[in-house]
């Protein structure tokens, strides 16, 4: 796919993983999804030219952790190589504490207050309900509501923008 101005934003998994095409001009979502961690290999190779690629990076508060964090990890690398080596503008990471702290202004959200605070500035900016059927958001699911955050927290970072 090619699109301009794009931040494909990625929230991986340790076997399936979320994504969100979002247009950097007017934070419309352009797609959105949840693949197989190969499946969307293939994907990031597919977005061609002026795609700044943002990935949830694993951050370490001490905890045990199992072999899924691991295998997460070991994706988020080979993520940020094939996006590397397909040509993306730039490759870089988010840390969830920052998607919490630009959507939400409190590093103790839930998933819930995230993906409220999306659907609350989408209805702002385009009026109406964005998840209801023909809605931009509609059908978006857990980990797609992650890829949002990352990509709008990306892109409202770099601009300065987040609380």
């Amino acid at each position: 796919m090619r699109y301009a101005s794009v931040v494909l934003a990625i929230d991986p998994g340790p076997e399936k993983t979320a994504y969100a095409a979002i247009n950097r001009e007017d934070l419309s979502v352009l797609e959105f999804g949840i693949k197989p961690n190969e499946e969307m290999l293939n994907l990031v190779r597919g977005f061609l030219c002026d795609v700044d690629v943002r990935i949830e990076m694993i951050a370490s508060y001490g905890m045990a952790v199992g072999a899924s964090v691991f295998n997460t990890c070991v994706w988020i690398g080979r993520f940020k190589q094939v996006a590397l080596d397909s040509g993306a503008n730039s490759v870089d990471t988010v840390f969830r504490k920052d998607v919490k702290m630009c959507l939400c202004g409190n590093p103790r959200a839930k998933d819930a207050n995230i993906r409220q605070s999306i659907i609350d500035r989408y209805e702002g900016l385009r009026g109406g309900n964005v998840t209801k059927k023909g809605g931009m958001l509609h059908k978006a699911s857990k980990d797609v509501w992650a890829a949002i955050g990352v990509g709008i927290t990306a892109i409202e970072r770099e601009a300065s923008e987040c609380r």
